[in-house]
């Protein structure tokens, strides 16, 4: 089903497998990994698993499939959801590592799905499951396969994509993390936060509210900088510029007004009736969870998928829903959607300013300090 390698000893499936199990997991001798994987994906299986065996791992497998999941979505009960997450969180508790791989032929395949079913998912199963227990238990990293649905979306010839994909994927995670370090500090300095671009201009503070690297040790690709919000700070209004898929609907230019922190008024170009029964997901989800500035030199426009989207160089995502416990701004929710907006000037541009002084201008850093994060100095 997913035989895409055209050549299937491709080291850069070998080289990615190795980065993921020394570098973004850490194995070690003795560790259980759980390898998350698409069913019927053979050639990156294998790499996986050879390089787990290679770092003393212990492997273990389970299998992933949206149209599987479609069929038992449609008539699931809460006792079944409730039965699957014992079952799920029982394993997640004997696994150190935890390394997953996704590969949707089609993008939409859960659109007919009821909302309701969808958020009874999430709330009973993945959210424990994953939120609760994977991320702040294992060392854990999740990524993509290249297949030809994923190309398409990204509107890319299948080995274009694909050649995009290895760039993207085995950058020199390293010498962005340090590279990195001055925006760090400077986040964690800051009270006031302004950004200002076409039909947006937002104010909110991050005062107090850790900031965090992502360079290649949790989500492949990577490259981002994220903090919260003070959750009741967020004023003013937004419009992201990169459609957003979301269980099985993608949204095209949603628009966000906030008072005091919440989500007042939400409405998007096609599915806004969606869009507000999403952020009605709990009490929290009409706050934000979390800010971060996309940092990736690689990824310059939407693929429509969000872990390459949120990396886009020049972009910044605001995301209504749980914060990460690392960047805690006390907003707990079943809800964490990464919403992106491009501030280059090929996207119209836009400002940002830390404590009223310009530290972005149209996606490009602009203090002697954090010039190292600018695209050309990653690569």
């Amino acid at each position: 089903m997913f035989n895409y390698t055209s050549n299937p000893c491709d080291n850069r499936f070998r080289i990615l497998a190795e980065n993921l199990v020394h570098y973004s997991c850490e194995i070690k001798k003795g560790d259980h990994v759980l390898l998350d994987l698409p069913a019927g994906e053979e050639v990156f299986a294998k790499e996986l698993l050879r390089a787990v065996y290679a770092a003393g791992g212990l492997p273990f497998l389970s299998f992933n499939n949206d149209v599987l999941l479609k069929e038992w979505l449609q008539n699931i009960t809460e006792e079944q959801l409730k039965m699957e997450a014992g079952w799920q969180i029982d394993r997640m508790e004997q696994m150190q590592a935890y390394i997953g791989l996704r590969a949707k032929e089609n993008l939409y395949e859960l659109a007919q799905i009821a909302e309701e079913k969808k958020q009874l998912h999430s709330l009973l199963l993945s959210h424990p499951v994953h939120h609760d227990l994977r991320v702040k238990h294992t060392r854990w990293v999740v990524l993509r396969y290249p297949n030809p649905s994923m190309a398409q979306e990204a509107k890319m010839p299948t080995d274009t994509f694909r050649d995009f994909y290895f760039n993207v994927c085995n950058l020199d995670y390293a010498h962005m993390s340090e590279a990195m370090t001055p925006l760090v500090e400077l986040m964690n300095n800051t009270d006031q936060v302004t950004i200002i671009a076409p039909n947006t201009h937002l104010q909110f503070s991050i005062k107090g509210i850790s900031a965090i690297k992502c360079a290649g040790k949790r989500n492949i690709p990577d490259g981002e900088v994220y903090t919260a919000p003070v959750k009741d700070s967020v004023e003013g209004y937004i419009t992201y510029n990169v459609a957003s898929p979301h269980e099985g609907l993608v949204y095209s230019n949603i628009r966000l007004e906030f008072s005091q922190g919440k989500i007042i008024e939400a409405c998007c170009d096609n599915y806004s009736d969606s869009l507000n029964k999403v952020l009605d997901t709990d009490n929290c989800s009409r706050y934000i969870g979390e800010f971060a500035l996309g940092l990736n030199p690689y990824i310059k426009h939407p693929a429509n998928d969000i872990l390459f989207d949120e990396k886009i160089c020049g972009s910044f995502h605001f995301t209504p829903g749980c914060c990460y416990d690392e960047a805690d701004n006390d907003n707990k929710s079943a809800l964490h959607w990464d919403l992106v907006k491009i501030l280059r000037k090929d996207y119209g541009g836009g400002e940002i300013y830390f404590d009223g002084r310009l530290i972005q201008k149209d996606g490009v850093f602009c203090l002697p300090e954090l010039e190292g994060l600018n695209p050309q100095n990653l690569i």
